[in-house]
């Protein structure tokens, strides 16, 4: 173990001794300071110490030829008063390492997320915008501005406020999910505290009677045999696309008129009471011998993955342009509304969480209760 007084006249010309393939020289002034010289000639400067365990450990400071004397002096001697104060600059340096990438825990959230219907559209935000920027850092060198910044930059590139918002959401998400696993580095959110821009991004559209009535007369027209039930339906119950295109016939009791929606947006099921008319619109339908589903593809014999072709037909057919499906869940709504029903009880059909989002349509109740007030101002007249 050759000491010597270090310095820069010293480590420039400090060379492994003969017949070796390497060579430690310690300093005779900082304890644990070493310049390793190897027979092929490169030198590293290091600090070797003992942790609180007693097991021996070496810091690398780095290479002779990236490292300055004075530089590796000077870090020499603030590690060397870490470890007298007790730490344990090695430590330090492998929990550095043990932080992963994004990348790593956005491959485990998208794990986690793979059975969920809206993965698709996780997996796509992490693809196209997340990984891109974010991927090949470590999660504790993100921060909340930098973040913010990347949400500003990609309004300003043109993205909806809403997809926007979608990212911040999913983003976020990866670090709660990292949280409850224990993951190294993800104990800081670096979306959280991030203010969410107002969104106003609501389209709401109802159909008027009449407006109905040519839509189903368009749909009745489709080639797609099953369309116009499943608009009948969707005016009649309020329900979901989805919720009707995975219906089965075992959820649904004409005695009790009830469908059952074992899953919803929710997450809770729910009891969807069944008019006259929707019944009139079941009595039509004939099951396919070993089918479960209610509206099936009849190719198929499964759900519909899609039927978009078959309604942008009817609805340029009905002269109803712009017209979305889950517009006529707004116009289930509307209708319900517009006849009196008070919004507790549409919320229910509906199968709203909260109270908060039926509210959207109390607005439509005007007629109702103008003609409350009206028969209000009629009594004091009489």
């Amino acid at each position: 173990m050759p000491k010597a007084k270090f310095d820069y006249a010293f480590v420039s010309t400090a060379e492994c001794e003969p017949g070796k393939t390497k060579t430690d020289w310690y300093d005779d002034t900082i304890t644990g300071f070493v310049l390793e010289c190897r027979s092929t000639g490169g030198r590293t400067y290091y600090l070797r110490y003992q942790d609180q365990s007693g097991r021996q450990k070496q810091h690398k400071i780095g290479r002779f030829e990236d490292v300055k004397f004075a530089d590796a002096k000077k870090k020499a001697m603030h590690l060397r008063s870490e470890v007298v104060m007790g730490g344990d600059p090695g430590a330090k340096k492998a929990l550095a390492k043990a932080i992963p990438l994004y990348r790593e825990l956005a491959a485990m959230h998208l794990d986690f997320a793979k059975h969920q219907k809206s993965y698709p559209t996780i997996e796509m935000c992490m693809r196209v915008h997340i990984l891109p920027k974010w991927g090949k850092m470590r999660l504790t060198d993100m921060d909340s501005r930098g973040v913010a910044q990347w949400l500003a930059d990609k309004r300003d590139a043109g993205l909806a406020p809403a997809t926007v918002e979608k990212l911040r959401v999913i983003f976020g998400r990866s670090f709660t999910l990292g949280l409850g696993w224990n993951v190294p580095g993800a104990e800081r959110n670096p979306t959280r505290g991030i203010p969410r821009k107002p969104l106003n991004n609501a389209r709401e559209r109802f159909l008027s009677a009449e407006e109905a009535a040519r839509l189903r007369s368009a749909v009745a027209e489709s080639k797609n045999t099953q369309l116009q039930h499943i608009v009948g339906l969707l005016l009649l119950t309020g329900a979901r696309l989805r919720e009707l295109l995975d219906a089965k016939w075992e959820h649904v009791d004409i005695e009790r008129r009830t469908w059952f929606i074992p899953t919803s947006k929710t997450g809770k099921s729910r009891h969807v009471p069944l008019s006259t008319p929707a019944l009139a619109i079941l009595e039509t339908l004939t099951p396919f011998k070993g089918c479960p589903w209610l509206v099936p593809n009849p190719d198929t014999l499964k759900p519909f993955v899609s039927i978009k072709h078959g309604w942008h037909q009817a609805i340029r057919k009905a002269k109803l342009p712009g017209l979305r499906i889950h517009d006529l869940r707004h116009s289930a709504a509307s209708f319900m509304v517009n006849s009196g029903v008070d919004l507790f009880a549409v919320g229910r059909v509906l199968g709203h969480a909260s109270y908060q989002s039926t509210q959207r349509y109390s607005h439509l109740a005007n007629a109702t209760l103008l003609a409350a007030v009206e028969a209000g101002a009629a009594k004091q007249v009489a």
